[in-house]
């Protein structure tokens, strides 16, 4: 769906947004959730971890919140990939 909606332009950008998810920041209240214990001691993540059930739904979310004016005109975005038009 991503590449037809591109019928007509004929320059095209692939990106793939492969560390974006440690770019989001954890809310305080949910970094003891993700906590785990080690021989070193307790640790949590402050950023969103690839391998949350919801990462991929908080990023697309993130990414149709920063796109939102350019999507399916100058922007495709699915999840981590993206495609520029032009």
């Amino acid at each position: 769906m991503l590449v037809d909606s591109t019928a007509g332009h004929p320059m095209l950008s692939f990106m793939d947004g492969f560390s974006g998810y440690n770019q989001i920041l954890m809310t305080p209240e949910d970094m003891v959730k993700t906590s785990f214990i080690t021989e070193w001691g307790t640790y949590y993540y402050r950023v969103m971890p690839f391998g949350l059930k919801n990462a991929g739904a908080t990023y697309q979310r993130a990414a149709t919140t920063l796109f939102h004016d350019m999507m399916h005109r100058d922007v495709e975005v699915y999840v981590d990939d993206m495609i520029v038009k032009s």
